[in-house]
């Protein structure tokens, strides 16, 4: 049945076949990674949703941004990303604050409160994909570092802190 959501899409007959199991294989681990993401967030914070979660993940790499550029790094719409500043404002996550170059132009920054659960969710999210790595065969690791190094390049994703104890400033 072509309309069930559950059976999976043709192949794309633009792409190569290698190129085709690429994809389909960064899509299938892809869905292993969102549910440890979501998994994680469960655990340390009950009301914050995958796209806040990740606003808070770009204001950690990225600093302090004007609610454009902050819209921009996470492709939407800027009042999309106000109602999400929004909520986390509510939550005590991220505080805003006028520019010191600019008393018009309004800054996004985390709070201690949003350090700390980006800081809690990547701790999670650390052991579970520690869990995982470690049950694939060792031979079959030995690519997979360069290999996503280069995905996340490629999608203009800054490196993940290997430690996370100086973002707290201890």
């Amino acid at each position: 049945m072509p309309d069930d959501p559950r059976t999976p899409a043709a192949p794309d007959p633009s792409l190569p076949g290698a190129e085709e199991d690429l994809v389909t294989a960064v899509l299938t681990a892809s869905r292993v990674l969102v549910a440890i993401s979501a998994r994680s967030l469960g655990e340390v914070e009950e009301s914050l949703t995958l796209p806040q979660f990740r606003m808070l993940v770009v204001l950690q790499t990225r600093g302090a941004l004007s609610l454009s550029r902050l819209a921009e790094h996470l492709a939407v719409n800027p009042s999309t990303a106000l109602r999400m500043i929004e909520r986390l404002v509510a939550a005590g996550m991220v505080a805003r604050e006028a520019s010191a170059s600019d008393r018009r132009e309004v800054r996004i920054d985390l709070t201690e409160e949003g350090v700390r659960t980006v800081v809690d969710a990547t701790d999670r999210r650390r052991a579970e994909i520690a869990r995982v790595v470690s049950a694939m065969p060792q031979d079959q690791r030995s690519g997979l570092v360069s290999a996503l190094r280069a995905f996340a390049t490629a999608g203009d994703e800054p490196t993940a802190p290997a430690k996370h104890l100086d973002l707290l400033g201890w």
